[in-house]
């Protein structure tokens, strides 16, 4: 879904979370970009909305799918406008994990809100926390479902291993009250990361509502972010 600014300054590549969609996940922030001059292009990951596949990846899948956007960029509008990876929960950890492959020059950052380390450790979180029984049930049966379906294992990748290779600057933000992906995920994945890094904890916001609890600080940052690596 592409919305192009009249005289765009940069362009944003936005991933929606699981089993959310891009109107839902970005729609209360579009006016901010719009009023930033940001172009911005609007996924809709595998499996989900309007995008073919039958089955999710947790990012492990989606991760190879964002140099193909991005590569639908640059045959659109060239290379000479900076580039930035934008992604809430499942998003950001698509976009996480995409920043360990080798992305075009004009990525110039990321920007990645309540995103997991691995699909391993969000679906032992999940088990415990929300489902309330023991995460060896399920991984037992999980794991070789989801080699067997995906072709890969729910621990072969993770945000922490990108973070290790990547040299984008990231912008982590997470929620202090989120539930469903702890605050203590991103706080592992900008320890791990070697790349310039800024984080951003909202006081009272829970999963994916950070920007809606602190809408002007969460606009400031990025303004910030953006003045520097644009």
């Amino acid at each position: 879904h592409w919305f192009e600014a009249e005289n765009p300054r940069r362009i944003i590549l936005a991933a929606h979370g699981w089993r959310a969609s891009w109107y839902r996940d970005f729609g209360y922030s579009y006016p901010f970009l719009k009023s930033e001059s940001c172009s911005i292009l609007y996924i809709e990951q595998r499996g989900q909305g309007a995008s073919g596949g039958r089955y999710m990846g947790f990012g492990l899948l989606e991760r190879f799918d964002i140099p193909d956007w991005l590569n639908w960029i640059t045959e659109r509008c060239g290379s000479e406008l900076p580039v930035y990876l934008a992604g809430i929960s499942m998003g950001a950890t698509t976009v996480l994990m995409a920043s360990g492959l080798d992305l075009p020059s004009c990525v110039r950052g990321i920007i990645a809100d309540c995103g997991f380390t691995s699909p391993a450790a969000i679906w032992r979180h999940v088990a415990r926390k929300e489902m309330h029984i023991p995460y060896l049930m399920t991984g037992l049966f999980s794991g070789p479902v989801c080699r067997r379906i995906l072709g890969v294992s729910p621990s072969s990748y993770s945000t922490v291993d990108a973070m290790k290779k990547n040299r984008l600057p990231v912008l982590f933000v997470h929620g202090q009250d989120d539930s469903f992906v702890p605050v203590s995920m991103t706080r592992e994945n900008y320890e791990a990361c070697k790349a310039p890094k800024e984080i951003m904890i909202v006081p009272g916001a829970i999963h994916g509502m950070s920007y809606a609890v602190a809408k002007d600080r969460y606009e400031e940052k990025e303004k910030q972010f953006w003045g520097k690596y644009d």
